[in-house]
């Protein structure tokens, strides 16, 4: 397909989006099957224009002359086009398949974003203001980016030159990144890492620098029984095997065991033991964990520039029930804990409320709980958004 035929499905797609309550990455399946003669290249490219588009909404719209109220597709594609520097003519070519030129209304209506206000330039729902209010700039424009790809070598099966020798063989540069063991991030190649040998045979999983250091918060450690409370797909679960060699006794729970279906063969592609457990086993197991993991449900605006629409979808009455049950977490973490166990928990949120706070609140509730450590990552520094916290009990030994 033509540059100017792919911005053509992409408005369409994103008209689609904007009128319906689906989620994007769906949308874009179905575009895909329903799309037979766009080959992989052209709906790789389609999706990095919507998801790019969607990542800077009101910027676009702004600069388009649109607001929240009257954005479409062809707004947002044509603000894209402005800020990446293109000629707007090339791109609304009206040839066949391609989107039709711009009006003279659509040209007279254009707008610097100098002018835009902050909310707008740094592309976040206005409800937002109160609680980005301390977030700088840079953190909050890093979130219109497209986001790295990050790898975590599974020292249970390689170590990082292994890994990266693999991955070359397959054409998939990578480098290492300093400071976080085993970390590795792709320059080139990144489609092919799910195909790769290194990947199929367990040498490395896909997972976020960031995520990568809340893991290694936990400090795993051989023979420790470990719980994972809110595993997910279990990326977690599987750094912490790989921390305390393969020799923790590591437990996964979700309250949705759909989320915790690939656990069992991505476990054994890494060569890791992992039990899932369900409700039953989990309320007959209290006090016997060394370490709970608390991943909790959040707003997940860490990590906005990989679902750029769950920005949008995102409303205050949803996320004070997050910081709620985030709160319900930690409590039964507590109890899940031996005496002189660990609670670790975790966000992908940059937002105060569900991170620094939450723990405030936890040790007034809990004062023989300490804060041992902490880990605060933003957007700006080059990983997703992360937070987490390491937890211990003062134990009475009189």
């Amino acid at each position: 397909m033509r540059s100017d035929a792919r911005a053509q499905s992409a408005i369409e797609i994103l008209d689609i989006w904007l009128s319906s309550e689906q989620d994007l990455d769906r949308i874009l399946t179905d575009w895909g099957r329903r799309s037979r003669y766009a080959g992989s290249g052209d709906r790789r490219a389609i999706a990095d224009l919507v998801y790019s588009a969607t990542r800077r909404m009101r910027s676009s719209a702004w600069i388009a002359g649109s607001d929240e109220t009257t954005v479409s597709g062809r707004a947002l594609i044509h603000g894209s086009v402005v800020q990446a520097g293109l000629e707007i003519s090339d791109v609304f070519t009206g040839e066949r398949h391609a989107p039709s030129p711009l009006l003279e209304t659509e040209i007279a209506a254009q707008r610097s974003l100098d002018s835009a206000p902050r909310l707008v330039r740094t592309d976040m729902p206005e409800w937002l203001a109160p609680w980005v209010a301390t977030l700088s700039d840079a953190d909050l424009l890093a979130l219109r980016d497209r986001a790295n790809v990050d790898l975590r070598v599974n020292s249970l099966k390689a170590d990082p030159v292994a890994a990266r020798q693999s991955l070359a063989t397959d054409g998939i540069v990578t480098e290492p990144l300093p400071g976080i063991v085993n970390a590795l991030r792709v320059r080139d190649g990144a489609h092919r890492v799910h195909l790769s040998t290194a990947y199929l045979g367990g040498l490395v999983e896909i997972q976020d620098a960031g995520s990568q250091q809340l893991a290694l918060l936990a400090k795993a450690r051989p023979g420790e029984r470990i719980l994972d409370l809110c595993a997910g797909g279990g990326g977690k679960a599987l750094a912490m095997a790989a921390a305390a060699g393969g020799r923790a006794i590591i437990h996964a729970y979700d309250v949705s065991s759909a989320r915790l279906e690939a656990l069992p063969a991505r476990a054994q592609r890494a060569g890791a033991s992992i039990e899932i457990i369900d409700r039953k086993t989990l309320e007959k197991s209290f006090g016997t964990y060394d370490v709970v993991f608390v991943d909790a449900p959040c707003s997940g605006s860490g990590a906005w520039r990989r679902n750029p629409d769950a920005k949008w979808r995102l409303t205050e009455a949803r996320l004070q029930s997050l910081i709620a049950v985030q709160s319900e977490l930690l409590e039964q973490a507590r109890k899940l804990v031996q005496p002189e166990g660990r609670i670790i928990y975790g966000t992908c949120s940059i937002f105060d409320a569900e991170n620094a706070s939450q723990i405030d609140q936890f040790l007034k509730r809990h004062p023989t709980w300490s804060l041992v450590d902490q880990l605060h990552l933003l957007p700006s520094s080059g990983t997703d958004g992360f937070f987490g916290a390491l937890l211990s009990q003062v134990v009475d030994s009189r």
